[in-house]
């Protein structure tokens, strides 16, 4: 059975449009500043960019949970590359995961982060079309609960 995802997005205003997923959640998208220069909303290439941050990070999490990992948060800094010209397409991608928790094991996060990247992140698979991404990870212990 093929998976249908929708969405629409509605004109507002100069550059900005606003963006409503097929369950009803919304966002502004844009490329528009106000009068002291500070962008109104994240460009349509900036959500991408999130976007790819959130699948991977949801992947990291969901694997290191099932494989009864003590993982207590999960951040996932992105920075990218684009080509110089039209298309400006992403072309290089780092991902650097910050995975905190009690007793994780290093080898554990490095598969989860594996199998985010090579079987199960739909985002970073599109955008690996265009783009080299590549990836890596510290590890922050958390404080022990106490006894």
């Amino acid at each position: 059975m093929k998976v249908s995802t929708k969405a629409r997005v509605q004109w507002i205003d100069k550059r900005l449009f606003l963006a409503e997923s097929g369950s009803g959640n919304t966002i502004v998208v844009g490329n528009t500043a106000n009068a002291e220069g500070a962008k109104l909303a994240a460009s349509p290439m900036e959500l991408m960019l999130m976007g790819a941050g959130g699948c991977t990070a949801f992947d990291v999490v969901d694997i290191l949970e099932k494989g009864r990992q003590a993982i207590e948060g999960c951040e996932v800094k992105l920075e990218a590359e684009r080509a110089e010209t039209e298309p400006k397409v992403f072309t290089r991608i780092h991902i650097h995961f910050i995975v905190s928790g009690r007793g994780l094991d290093p080898a554990k996060v490095e598969r989860a982060i594996s199998l985010s990247a090579d079987k199960y992140c739909s985002a970073t698979t599109m955008l690996a079309k265009t783009a080299d991404i590549t990836h890596d990870f510290e590890i922050v212990e958390t404080e022990k609960a106490p006894a």
